[in-house]
């Protein structure tokens, strides 16, 4: 899995849209206040609440721009919404998403985030 995140995050570098998402001083310091356990219990949180569900709730549209560094960082990894998980990783929409699925969101997400606080 490792090889397919770091394929994952190389693509994402190359996208225009998804290359412009960088964490601010204030989403570092929220980071550095909080702790990395905490921002990885707030991905979990969003990510099984707002995107794992199969038909989530304003889909497209449930992941704010800024906010929470994990918002950010949904949006630089194409996990904001199902339909970048359909575009981006071949996730269908329509069902719940698989613990292996949860899994693979969080690698992204929390690998992206500790990419941008180095």
């Amino acid at each position: 899995m490792t090889k397919d995140v770091n394929a994952a995050l190389a693509a994402l570098k190359k996208s225009r849209f998804r290359s412009r998402f960088k964490l601010t001083d204030k989403d570092r310091q929220y980071i550095h206040d909080k702790g990395i356990t905490t921002i990885r219990s707030h991905a979990t949180d969003f990510i099984t609440t707002r995107l794992a569900p199969s038909h989530p709730k304003n889909d497209g549209k449930q992941t704010p721009m800024r906010g929470h560094p994990v918002f950010i960082a949904q949006h630089a990894t194409a996990t904001c919404c199902r339909g970048c998980l359909k575009k981006w990783y071949q996730i269908e929409k329509g069902r719940a998403l698989t613990d292996d699925e949860i899994g693979l969101v969080m690698v992204l997400v929390m690998g992206w985030i500790e990419g941008q606080v180095r």
